[in-house]
């Protein structure tokens, strides 16, 4: 029983096992937050992209369905 004893202290593994669950939970960690950052930087993007876009007019560039723009003169003052 004793040498079970002065074993079990000599041997690292159950360090070594902690030292990679510490890290590991601390690399979670890390990325939940990262994914947080990201996230609702992209919801911002994509808010302010859908607000500018709402705003903008589409024109009809000689197409069909009339409204066709009046010919510019190239040589203003002519």
């Amino acid at each position: 029983m004793m040498n079970f004893i002065k074993n079990f202290r000599k041997d690292e593994d159950g360090a070594v096992t902690v030292d990679w669950v510490v890290l590991t939970a601390a690399v979670v960690g890390l990325a939940i937050a990262a994914y947080g950052s990201i996230q609702n930087g992209a919801t911002t993007l994509t808010n302010n992209t859908s607000s500018f876009l709402g705003v903008q007019e589409v024109g009809n560039i000689g197409g069909a369905g009339g409204g066709e723009e009046e010919p510019v003169d190239p040589a203003p003052g002519g």
